[in-house]
């Protein structure tokens, strides 16, 4: 791509009605463009940037995704490259390298275009399908940042970039791997089967002085895949449990899903209001925000170190990563948030904020989380669609296709968590699963295993993947370029070809 001034754009802004006095300003420094939106009147919904450069229709193109991934990220030619790419880009032109995006926290959702003689960003900056209504305030919408390098290696590049659009990660002091219920049971688990998850990831953690997390999905509560956050008949006491998953050298870890919760003190009056209905809780409402601060405080009060909080991109806009594509919700409707200040990014940054604060000294793991803006916010992300314990086909789509292109992203914007080794007798072949747990194991990453039981094989090779976690690695996808699934991969200076 051939280099561009970052401050020749042209600009379109988008509003509800015709533009009144929305403006923007520009403050470059060096290969970083700022970018502020003023208004006062005017209801700003979105901002549209477009530079001119020239490309080589041959170029290879890889964006990012929104929040996980769902088996669809790959290389793309740019001449047949129609994607929005949210955050970020690279293109590979053999020779050399050419990453552009926004730094991590902005406050607009921020998607890409990239053709052969022009770059598009489109910025997302609406309160839910709204305007939103700055009333004057001058607003810092994104840092853009292109960086270019005269390498081959797209990997390394692409891992060097995330770092630069991330100046404070949000890490783990260790290696993160134990348990995690879901691909064994799909919620239907109780306290008995708990203490003995957290007595087997003991005994697979066995010697090794990170001891493993056992952490409890959905099934836990009163009502399934929603609150309150109260301990249904099967678990009874939330705080003996966590107590005991200790007492069997584990750490407890439990599942929420805080924005939808049919406690009836939640009155229809602090819900969001989409499509006719009030399902989802509305987090820019200060009673839903100290409903929250409560919720978590009793978590961490039970004695639970990690918090996995679930479905809050769908939940706050109404569709899942897969289903988007310039922009974080398709209903341009007229609905909007209790508190019509603020775009949606700064909203959803509000709530993680409040999340990682009520958590105190509990690890956070995002689930359905938009990435670019946890990234400095949760310790751990997933970054890719569910995995399965039942079928093979999902774990190679979702978790190896999110763990090859995401993989730069580690330890960049925070640990990431490619999803589980779901473990289920009879459903898929060991040898399959097994390559899958050695790879995760290499990865740096997060490994959680969903194993309900291990026969002595399998004990044997978890228990090596457990040990292989903790070593330092080198690892990265070779053959990405050409298909969604890497067979290929290379370990330091160790070759690894996995059949899928």
């Amino acid at each position: 791509m051939k280099a561009f001034d970052l401050s020749a754009f042209q600009a379109r802004i988008l509003c509800e009605e015709e533009n009144a006095d929305a403006a923007l300003e520009t403050v470059l420094h060096g290969s970083a463009l700022t970018l502020f939106l003023t208004a006062q009147r005017s209801r700003p919904k979105f901002i549209e940037l477009t530079w001119q450069t020239e490309t080589d229709g041959r170029a290879l193109v890889l964006g990012d995704a929104w929040e996980r991934s769902y088996g669809d990220l790959e290389f793309l030619p740019v001449r047949n490259n129609d994607r929005w790419m949210p955050w970020y880009f690279i293109m590979d032109e053999g020779n050399a390298q050419v990453c552009f995006g926004v730094r991590t926290q902005p406050n607009a959702f921020v998607s890409f275009r990239c053709g052969e003689s022009s770059v598009t960003a489109l910025l997302d900056c609406r309160n839910g399908g709204c305007g939103v209504r700055l009333n004057g305030r001058r607003l810092q919408l994104a840092t853009f940042v292109f960086k270019a390098y005269d390498s081959t290696d797209t990997f390394a590049c692409l891992c060097d970039y995330c770092k630069t659009l991330c100046d404070m990660p949000l890490l783990p002091d260790r290696m993160i791997c134990g348990g995690n219920n879901w691909y064994y049971a799909y919620g239907s688990s109780d306290y008995e089967t708990i203490v003995r998850d957290a007595a087997l990831q003991a005994k697979l953690a066995d010697g090794l002085t990170n001891r493993p997390f056992m952490v409890i999905d959905d099934g836990w509560q009163v009502h399934s895949c929603e609150g309150p956050w109260v301990p249904n008949k099967k678990f009874r006491d939330m705080k003996a449990l966590a107590d005991d998953v200790k007492r069997l050298g584990a750490e407890p870890g439990l599942w929420v899903r805080l924005l939808h919760n049919r406690d009836k003190a939640l009155t229809a009056d602090v819900r969001l209001e989409r499509g006719g209905e009030r399902r989802y809780l509305d987090p820019t409402h200060p009673r839903v925000q100290q409903s929250l601060r409560d919720d978590i405080a009793r978590i961490r009060n039970w004695g639970y170190r990690l918090l996995k909080h679930d479905f809050s991109t769908v939940d706050l806009f109404g569709s899942y990563g897969m289903d988007l594509t310039a922009a974080i919700t398709n209903d341009d409707s007229d609905w909007h948030f209790f508190d019509r200040s603020k775009t949606n990014a700064e909203i959803v940054l509000d709530l993680y904020r409040l999340i990682l604060d009520s958590c105190g000294d509990m690890l956070v793991l995002g689930c359905n989380t938009v990435s670019h803006l946890c990234a400095g916010l949760a310790h751990l992300n997933r970054t890719g669609d569910d995995t399965s314990g039942r079928e093979w086909d999902r774990t190679r789509v979702m978790g190896v296709n999110t763990l090859a292109f995401r993989l730069a992203q580690n330890n960049a914007f925070y640990l990431v968590d490619a999803d589980c080794v779901g473990i289920l007798k009879d459903c898929i072949p060991w040898e399959k699963n097994r390559q899958w747990l050695d790879l995760l194991a290499r990865s740096g990453t997060a490994l959680f295993v969903s194993c309900d039981k291990a026969d002595d094989e399998k004990a044997r090779d978890l228990a090596a993947a457990f040990r292989l976690a903790q070593q330092p690695h080198a690892l990265r996808p070779v053959d990405w370029k050409t298909t969604r699934t890497p067979q290929h991969w290379q370990d330091g200076d160790a070759e690894l070809r996995y059949d899928w």
